[in-house]
């Protein structure tokens, strides 16, 4: 009787090693959610989330960038603490004022991926321009207010013009940090794509 036995790969290296660091991003996402803090600017509170939502668009690509932050979203909905303060549940995702912010986050990054690496291919973002890198991160944030800022409007029943000032024109000085702050990330020793 043979007992040789044939291995079968079921998912190549590459996927899984994919999904690994999709899974890195989003858990990165969730402990930049805890440094958060209220803003008397906003309803919203300031957090460092959406650093989160640049670096996996950059650094994973539009595929994975966006897929981290799917994964993200659905860790807080199962219950995981992972929304800003440490929020969870199905709640945070439907009937708060962040709601629509969170929803945006896979779009977000799969565009921020797209216009970074220019497509699918994901390359060194160390070889992209800082303007470039800019860019991609400034068309993220208009696709998270465009979403964040009606959401808020319906659910605090504010005016667009309201909901545009408290939940987009006050946190443009902590989105420029933001992207500054993943600019020196990706330009750093040691960041490259793998």
């Amino acid at each position: 009787m043979s007992t040789d036995a044939a291995s079968v790969e079921l998912v190549g290296e590459e996927t899984v090693g994919n999904v690994a660091r999709a899974a890195l991003l989003a858990a990165l996402t969730g402990a930049f959610a805890y440094v958060s803090f209220p803003y008397p600017l906003s309803p919203a509170p300031v957090s460092l989330q959406v650093l989160g939502v640049f670096l996996a668009g950059i650094l994973l690509g539009p595929l994975w960038g966006g897929f981290s932050m799917a994964l993200y979203l659905l860790a807080g909905a199962v219950g995981a603490p992972v929304f800003a303060g440490g929020s969870a549940g199905l709640g945070a995702l439907w009937i708060q004022p962040t709601s629509g912010y969170l929803w945006s986050y896979p779009v977000a990054a799969a565009l921020v991926g797209a216009l970074v690496h220019g497509g699918l291919a994901i390359g060194d973002p160390a070889d992209r321009s800082a303007a470039r890198l800019v860019a991609a991160m400034a068309a993220g944030t208009v696709v998270i207010y465009a979403v964040g800022v009606p959401v808020m409007s319906v659910v605090l029943g504010l005016t667009w013009t309201e909901a545009f000032v408290t939940g987009a024109l006050a946190f443009v000085p902590a989105e420029a940090a933001k992207i500054a702050a993943a600019v020196g990330v990706v330009r750093s020793d040691g960041i490259a794509a793998t």
